[in-house]
């Protein structure tokens, strides 16, 4: 499923750098979503299956500095592109590693075991004990972090004066402190993600309330920028070492409920913060972050 994905997302970026009218260019767009939403959750079952015993919140850790990398250099990078060139070629360049992604899942000699057993509906898979809770804190997790990331760069422009530039220093702080959390990840493997995950979720909502705090000093937001970075990595990874053991039979369909609890939760959140924030400003959708992401600290404690 995963060569699959990337052959579709291949095809569909490659379509969308030569698409001569807009009505090409969002239905290819659209294939490069549905491939994208396959390859996302097989990536993480991937990761599970193939960490060693013990060091699934490790590898998982290192699978997820792909997020540091897409967010920081990949869209800053995309942007230069652009202005320099073109539209097309940043479709053309991410075609380009689309192609390269799947060439070396195609030749690395790794093939899946077919197995005798039907591959269960996610539908079914929500019956798992203990997954919905997890699912909930998920979603209060990813909605509150896009309702915020959302908006700060609005903020930045519209309350602080700042240029553009300065969204971009503080995304770039956000990965580094994202990228960074990779090295606590051993230590955070000893001490077991099931006992930690609510506490790491407790932190990003003490994290949101100094954002609160701190909102109107751009010093303050980049500090605050590194650590929410730090803390949500140990909380998503801890997340998907969780939801990729409660069942591992069933581990395809449950990381594919996680990838739609996550895009429903982005869309949610992003839609439902756009009033707090347009009305009382980035304090007060601090303070709405903090609220949901204590609601994962319970859900995922349960």
């Amino acid at each position: 499923m995963l060569r699959l994905a990337f052959a579709a997302l291949a095809a569909a970026l490659g379509v969308s750098a030569l698409a001569p009218v807009l009505a090409m260019l969002v239905a290819a767009q659209l294939v490069a979503g549905l491939a994208a939403g396959v390859a996302l959750p097989a990536i993480y079952t991937n990761a599970a299956t193939v960490a060693p015993a013990g060091r699934e919140t490790e590898t998982v850790g290192i699978v997820l500095t792909g997020w540091t990398l897409s967010l920081v250099a990949g869209v800053s990078l995309s942007a230069v592109l652009a202005d320099i060139l073109h539209w097309r070629a940043v479709f053309a360049l991410v075609c380009l590693l689309a192609v390269g992604a799947f060439l070396i899942l195609a030749l690395n000699g790794r093939r899946d075991t077919p197995s005798d057993e039907p591959a269960m509906a996610p539908l079914a898979a929500l019956r798992t004990p203990g997954l919905l809770p997890l699912l909930l804190a998920c979603g209060a997790f990813m909605a509150s972090f896009y309702g915020v990331y959302g908006y700060i760069g609005a903020h930045l422009a519209g309350a602080l004066g700042k240029p553009v530039s300065a969204n971009g220093l503080l995304t770039l702080v956000y990965g580094l402190g994202f990228g960074g959390a990779v090295l606590l990840d051993r230590p955070v493997q000893r001490l077991g993600a099931h006992n930690l995950l609510p506490f790491a979720f407790a932190f990003v909502a003490a994290i949101y309330l100094f954002m609160m705090w701190g909102a109107h000093s751009f010093g303050v937001l980049l500090a605050v920028a590194f650590v929410w970075g730090l803390a949500n990595h140990l909380g998503l990874n801890m997340l998907i070492v969780r939801l990729s053991g409660i069942a591992p039979a069933r581990r395809g369909a449950i990381m594919g409920l996680n990838s739609a609890t996550t895009y429903i939760a982005a869309f949610a959140g992003t839609l439902g913060f756009g009033p707090v924030y347009a009305g009382l400003g980035l304090p007060a959708a601090a303070a709405m972050a903090a609220l949901l992401t204590l609601v994962a600290a319970l859900s995922a404690a349960r």
